[in-house]
This record gives structure tokens, C-alpha cells and sequence, in this order.
């Protein structure tokens, strides 16, 4: 569940960003990269794979592309947090009734 900080919500997985509708910001540990994902397609491809969604699980699954490219080693990320910027990547998204069914999960 959500956690408050200074009287405002604050995510702590990969769904209850996608369902206050906020980016996903991801930021490399060592160059300090930063990317942002858009919160409904990361979660659907974490969902399909039976991944958990919590962001401290979530930086054992992702890594850095520059590094990866500039060193051919995987660096993980050391933030993933909500933020108001614009998505620059896009997964594919669940279809609208497997969204639903999830919503209704969580409030229930």
C-alpha cells in the first residue's frame, strides 16, 4: 500500500503509480541516467511475467542501457520514484478489461 509523506501519497509499487496515474522515474546507480517510463505498460509486462511490483523488487529487473553499452555491464538503477514529467517510454498496455479487474483487486 501507499505510504504518506508530508500529507501526500506516495507509490511504492509499479501499480499504484500506473493507478494515480504517475510517471515512473528511473535513475541509473552509477552514471546517473535517468528515464522515464509510462506506469501502465511497466506494470503489465512486470504482471505478465509473475514479477513482483514493488519498486525495491522492481531494481533487481532493470538496468541501465548506457552503461550497458558504454561498459557491457548491467548497472542497476538506485532510485525508482513517481514524478510529473512526461513519459519518454512506452510498453505495450493491458487491455481495458484486464485493467479493471486490477483496479477493482486493489480497492477491494
Amino acid at each position: 500500500m501507499g505510504r504518506f509523506e508530508d500529507g501526500l501519497r506516495v507509490a511504492t509499487c509499479l501499480f499504484e503509480a500506473a493507478a494515480w496515474q504517475r510517471t515512473i522515474k528511473v535513475e541509473c546507480g552509477k552514471c546517473r541516467h535517468v528515464n522515464y517510463f509510462q506506469p501502465h505498460g511497466l506494470w503489465w509486462k512486470f504482471h505478465k511475467k509473475g514479477w513482483s511490483d514493488d519498486f525495491r523488487d522492481a531494481r533487481k529487473r532493470l538496468y541501465c542501457l548506457a552503461c550497458w553499452k558504454a561498459m557491457r555491464r548491467k548497472v542497476r538503477p538506485s532510485v525508482i520514484t513517481i514524478c510529473e514529467e512526461a513519459p519518454r517510454l512506452h510498453l505495450p498496455m493491458p487491455d481495458e478489461r484486464e485493467w479493471k479487474r486490477e483496479v477493482n483487486r486493489f480497492r477491494g
